[in-house]
């Protein structure tokens, strides 16, 4: 079964330097037949009219779903996005993620019944993130480990998400031993499966809400695929103001207490009742 619509939900905040340089990976895809959403949890106009320009360049099919500035509220803008499109495939990355060109074609191509996928990423160090231009973008230089070295990258084993060879990245998935959760920089799923476990869990804030929604989806008989090497993303840098301790320690006994009652429909989600 192959996806017949496929939405790309990006989600942003007041980052318009770093979404236009993904918007350009974006405008490099391999695959061309997607729709970009972008979910806005409350940017000034200097985002609108980023989007804009790249609506009016006429390359990418985008739709720009956005409400009021009223905190991080990061869950109720990707339902938002949800309620809202007609694909009936979704890949959720962010703002300050720029793709590989393969990335939809790849996420396209390894999408399955009753699985989502979980991409990997590589971090990158503000020098570098600062140093990408839109045409090392097109040309995709950016995906050459050696042109990221040359650029002040640090050499880990990280960057062996970057290797070529189809074989290496077979191998690479089956053996590394990151599990393959919901990943909200990289990770992808039919849409009536979100709505069927009512969507992100509108309680959670900065810290754990994507691996809790792959959890619930895990509880409603999904299974998920490891894709971290068959395609990724590079992640520009940024402060995170928003990570607090105590807001971890209320997602942590959020996502517990989803384990312990292997609970997948989210009471405040895309729908505010419980489940009938």
């Amino acid at each position: 079964m192959t996806p017949q619509s496929i939405g790309v939900v990006i989600t942003t905040y007041n980052s318009p330097l770093w979404l236009g340089k993904v918007l350009t990976g974006y405008e490099n895809q391999t695959w061309k037949n997607f729709r970009v959403i972008v979910a806005d949890d409350g940017s000034t106009d200097e985002t609108r009219k980023l989007i804009d320009s790249f609506k009016e360049r006429g390359i990418l099919t985008i739709d720009h779903v956005w409400h009021e500035d009223e905190g991080f509220r990061k869950c109720q803008i990707l339902n938002k996005a949800i309620r809202e499109t007609n694909c009936d495939y979704l890949i959720f990355t962010d703002g300050d993620c720029i793709p590989e060109p393969c990335f939809i074609e790849t996420h396209r191509d390894l999408a399955e019944p009753g699985y989502f996928l979980s991409g990997g990423y590589i971090k990158l160090t503000m020098p570098v993130s600062e140093a990408i231009s839109d045409d090392d973008i097109r040309s995709g230089l950016i995906f050459d480990p050696k042109w990221l070295i040359a650029n002040g990258q640090p050499k880990t084993h990280k960057l062996w998400k970057l290797s070529p060879s189809p074989l290496v990245k077979k191998l690479m998935n089956s053996v590394t031993p990151a599990a393959a959760s919901w990943n909200g920089m990289n990770s992808s799923t039919w849409t009536k499966d979100l709505i069927a476990v009512n969507g992100f869990n509108e309680d959670m804030q900065y810290g754990g809400l994507d691996r809790e929604l792959g959890e619930r989806l895990w509880n409603y008989g999904h299974k998920s695929k490891q894709i971290r090497y068959s395609t990724v993303c590079l992640h520009l840098d940024h402060a995170r103001g928003y990570s607090k301790p105590e807001i971890w320690a209320k997602n942590r006994a959020i996502r517990k207490a989803v384990k312990d009652n292997r609970t997948f429909w989210a009471v405040n989600g895309i729908e505010k009742k419980p489940i009938a």
